[in-house]
């Protein structure tokens, strides 16, 4: 069973969300996602200061099995990118949730949180696609 942390919010297409102490937040694949998608051979990250709506794509996590898209969970400008995933892709797959997130987000509708789901809704997002 994969790893859900409790205190981060999901969406449907498998990207985390971790609110930080200064109002960005920090966003990523989630374990569920990285082993359906296999060893992690390239991510493609969004540049600093692009502004995306929610669900935009944002970016390409591709691996040995398949290429996948990075969707925006909520509405921001990307504030910063892992720069260690152009040398180390596979971060994403050893540790999803600390270094191998993907981009944090200043968030331009924060109303949009309201939409995110808990750990529980998530995991039984993929119980039903499994």
């Amino acid at each position: 069973m994969s790893q859900i942390p409790s205190e981060l919010k999901y969406v449907s297409t498998h990207e985390w969300i971790r609110m930080e102490d200064d109002g960005t937040v920090t966003i990523g694949i989630t374990d569920h996602a990285q082993e359906l998608l296999g060893d992690v051979v390239y991510v493609e990250v969004p540049e600093v200061e692009t502004s995306f709506a929610s669900g935009e794509e944002s970016g390409v996590v591709e691996s040995v099995k398949a290429a996948s898209d990075i969707y925006a969970p909520l509405s921001g400008e990307v504030v910063e990118v892992n720069e260690d995933l152009a040398d180390s892709p596979e971060l994403v797959n050893k540790d999803p949730y600390g270094a191998g997130w993907i981009f944090r987000l200043r968030l331009t509708d924060s109303d949009e949180l309201q939409d995110l789901m808990d750990a529980e809704a998530y995991a039984e997002l993929c119980e039903e696609e499994a």
